[in-house]
């Protein structure tokens, strides 16, 4: 009897625990179903996580699972979190998908761009009415964005060195703001003389009357290159990459929701890139000896 009791015992407790152990394996599979999106910070916080929004509620019906946006304090962690696989897709800069990509041993791939991405350009900006050139800025206070910003830094400095000017050289003090809506105030502020960052973010300024572009102007618009993509790891299932580059490039502003992401991504629509498009930023990187 009391060997039965015991053997009956045995067997409660053990299903107990597998029941247990089946309810903790589905608990940790389902807190493991959320796909993570970051960016690079090149604008404020709240204006990223109000684009990114209906983005996420976007690919959350097109993918089956959670997506959550996850904020990222500067851009080497948004390269850190793809290449770790903290986050499962980043939106990149030119130059950051090349610090990615070759931090990763080629492991980093990018799926889509906007079609505005093909032909990026940058534009130098002032309020000083007695600058109306890149020369007329030696011996002035020039601010880029990030270190790490293709359009706010790389390829304006690429630019420069191109016309023979040296920032370290030929400026009173190189700044660096940290993002673009940044680089537009220390230039309205008088902070300093000239600013460098991406013609879209300046666009967009000018269009939302945030600046006045009779006292700020733009001095130099860059020729065009290939900028901003949306990044994942090689580690992704094809079919998952798939999934996501479908849902992307289906992006049409002849719907509602179409037209909310695409106009908050400033973009027409998305269409698919590959790696090789970025070899111009990574020559332009190493010839700055930035990367």
């Amino acid at each position: 009897m009391t060997t039965r009791f015991f053997s009956s015992t045995k067997r409660a407790l053990l299903t107990c625990a597998v029941l247990a152990a089946g309810t903790a394996f589905t608990g940790l599979a389902q807190a493991q179903a959320v796909f993570r999106v970051t960016a690079i910070p090149d604008e404020s916080p709240t204006e990223l996580a109000r684009k990114a929004a209906p983005l996420v509620k976007y690919l959350e019906s097109k993918l089956g699972m959670k997506v959550e946006f996850t904020p990222v304090t500067d851009y080497a962690a948004s390269v850190e979190a793809l290449v770790n696989k903290k986050v499962d897709m980043a939106w990149f800069g030119g130059f950051t998908f090349v610090q990615a990509n070759v931090r990763s041993g080629g492991k980093v791939i990018p799926l889509v761009q906007r079609e505005e991405d093909e032909k990026f350009k940058s534009v130098f900006i002032t309020s000083d009415p007695a600058i109306n050139s890149l020369a007329d800025l030696k011996g002035k206070d020039v601010s880029f964005g990030s270190q790490s910003s293709t359009s706010g830094h790389l390829m304006p400095r690429s630019f420069l060195l191109q016309q023979g000017i040296n920032p370290e050289k030929d400026f009173k003090r190189v700044a660096f703001s940290g993002a673009h809506d940044a680089t537009i105030a220390a230039v309205a502020s008088g902070k300093v003389q000239g600013g460098a960052l991406n013609i879209s973010v300046w666009e967009k300024f000018v269009a939302d009357k945030k600046v006045d572009p009779t006292q700020v102007r733009v001095i130099y618009t860059t020729p065009p290159y290939f900028d901003y993509n949306w990044s994942v790891h090689a580690d992704m299932p094809a079919a998952t990459r798939q999934k996501l580059v479908d849902a992307l490039t289906s992006l049409t502003k002849a719907t509602p929701e179409g037209k909310e992401i695409l106009e908050l991504q400033r973009a027409t629509k998305f269409v698919p890139t590959k790696a090789e498009n970025y070899k111009g930023i990574e020559a332009a990187a190493r010839s700055a000896e930035l990367l």
